[in-house]
């Protein structure tokens, strides 16, 4: 799949519009629902039934929080008016479902998607395709069992994603499909045509791999010491099992996120590449497929906790603009790993990267013991800083992504002659090079802020890749 040229329309992109209620052309049947000439269309059958799941909500929280009240409510009515009541709520609830459903609808023009809802208040998201950066296909547990998906937009300058939930697999994936070939510079009946693309896998995590790493995740094992003494002495000094439960609870939420939950969502990791970018499919329960474009990664952070170390282990996370943090490889050997990082960040060899060790003189003042753990390297490509002791992180960030260059030095730094040097990026991530010597560092400042103008000048574009990479 070639990629078209970069959308550089200046408008502002419209994504919510409400206006008052009245008649619409959504209360028409879809084939008579226009919107610029497109044919508009409805969700799965199966939305009102996920959305019913709304007022019940509502409902089971009201009366938990009127409790032995809500209780003698119920006792107060008959057993004829106890079934009137439930079937009136069944009632209710599905009518909202089923309304909410038929005041939806989506349609694809020649420059964007528009999704209409709101059974009051009408609310139009108007999607550019030239701005949209990944479309992800999520497949819940309920969902994979009735054969429906959901579709979320990330588009570039937003933080909250758009959904279409839910569409058959079939149509979410060939609808997917089309919307990253219509953003690509496809024509509308080209796009249609074309399908999904190819792709070629690159990684794949075993549930074995992955269950070894969650029990080298030494936070986790410090996490259980207080998890467990903590409650024992509240119940001792409370003599309350209720304080102990309160006690306990964030402690083995902390666990859980650390271990069963990572391994639900990590579960079957595969990261393959398409001529639309890094795809990656994982979750045990819930399925999600989601696409990583290259040219919009801002920073690469590799992770290496202390007990990874020795079986050569790390983890791979992305910055990407627009868009929440996102895990590329959740854990792998160095090797296989950084093959992958060279997909998102072409000509980067990290394995090359060279390091050089904050000053022994002065450093160790500032920052006792921990200043060790300060390094930095440069490369032609990317600026590199690394930091931590018991857990060692790299955040590497190419040239072309670099905004500002700042250099700062507290009163105590600058007694002891060093300074720290921050770049910052396009997704709110700024990585610090510290403890540099000073003027290495007022050096380093106005080098890389050089680097930076020439390297975005002569940059890949941040749209799709153009062409998938060398076979393995």
């Amino acid at each position: 799949m070639s990629s078209g040229p970069q959308g550089s329309d200046p408008r502002p992109e419209v994504r919510d519009a409400q206006t008052a209620p009245g008649p619409s052309a959504a209360g028409r049947p879809a084939a008579e629902s226009a919107a610029g000439g497109q044919v508009e269309r409805r969700l799965h059958p199966f939305t009102p039934l996920r959305r019913a799941w709304v007022p019940i909500a509502a409902t089971v929280g009201v009366l938990a929080q009127q409790g032995d009240q809500a209780g003698r409510w119920v006792a107060d009515l008959s057993a004829l008016l106890r079934v009137a009541a439930v079937a009136g709520l069944i009632l209710v609830f599905g009518a909202y479902g089923f309304l909410s459903w038929w005041f939806t609808h989506y349609a694809i023009t020649d420059t964007e998607l528009r999704i209409r809802t709101g059974l009051f208040f009408r609310r139009t998201a108007h999607i550019r395709l030239d701005r949209l950066q990944a479309v992800d296909v999520t497949r819940p547990l309920l969902a994979r069992l009735t054969g429906v998906a959901s579709l979320r937009l990330d588009v570039i300058g937003t933080e909250e994603k758009d959904q279409l939930s839910f569409l058959g697999e079939q149509e979410a994936v060939a609808l997917r499909a089309e919307l990253l070939a219509r953003a690509a510079g496809f024509a509308p009946e080209e796009a249609v045509s074309l399908g999904e693309a190819p792709e070629r896998e690159l990684l794949h995590v075993t549930p074995r791999e992955l269950v070894v790493s969650l029990l080298l995740n030494l936070g986790v094992w410090v996490l259980l010491v207080p998890g467990l003494a903590v409650p024992a002495v509240v119940w001792w000094l409370s003599s309350s099992p209720w304080a102990a439960l309160a006690a306990v609870l964030p402690m083995l939420g902390a666990v859980w996120a650390g271990t069963a939950g990572r391994f639900l969502t990590e579960y079957d990791w595969r990261v393959a590449e398409s001529p639309d970018g890094l795809r990656l499919d994982h979750g045990l329960l819930d399925r999600a497929h989601e696409t990583v474009p290259p040219g919009r990664v801002q920073c690469v952070r590799i992770v290496q906790p202390l007990l990874w170390r020795r079986r050569g282990l790390v983890r791979v996370e992305l910055k990407v603009a627009g868009s929440n943090n996102t895990v590329l490889v959740p854990v792998a050997s160095k090797d296989a790993a950084f093959a992958v990082v060279a997909r998102v960040l072409p000509g980067v060899d990290l394995a090359a990267l060279s390091f050089s060790g904050s000053p022994r003189t002065g450093s160790r003042w500032v920052v006792p013991v921990w200043w060790k753990g300060y390094a930095l390297a440069l490369s032609p490509e990317v600026f590199a800083a690394r930091h931590g002791r018991l857990c060692l992180r790299t955040d590497i960030v190419p040239h072309a992504k670099v905004q500002s260059v700042r250099f700062t030095q507290g009163p105590w730094a600058r007694a002891r002659g060093v300074a720290d040097v921050h770049v910052d990026t396009g997704a709110n991530c700024t990585v610090t090079a510290r403890l540099r010597p000073e003027p290495e560092a007022a050096t380093l400042l106005y080098d890389q802020a050089a680097r930076s103008r020439t390297s975005r000048a002569t940059a890949r574009p941040d749209r799709w890749m153009t062409e998938p990479g060398p076979e393995a």
